[in-house]
């Protein structure tokens, strides 16, 4: 059974890493188009997409942790 535990800790990481780089990327996309639209706010959009990541990334990054002490 420890195996089985391991591998779905494993999977669970995985999934982790792909929902936090589909949210980064689709934070980023709309960073992007803001500023193509309104340029003269880039710096504010920029600060906020920064944070924004640095969230997304403390999120994925704590519960890749718990899915490996999970085994």
């Amino acid at each position: 059974m420890d195996g089985l535990t391991g591998s779905i800790a494993g999977i669970g990481a995985g999934l982790v890493t792909i929902g936090a780089g589909l949210g980064i990327g689709k934070l980023a996309a709309s960073a992007m188009e803001g500023i193509a639209r309104q340029p003269e706010v880039a710096p504010k959009i920029q600060v906020t997409m920064l944070i924004a990541a640095a969230l997304i990334e403390g999120v994925a990054l704590f519960c890749a942790v718990i899915c490996l002490l999970g085994k």
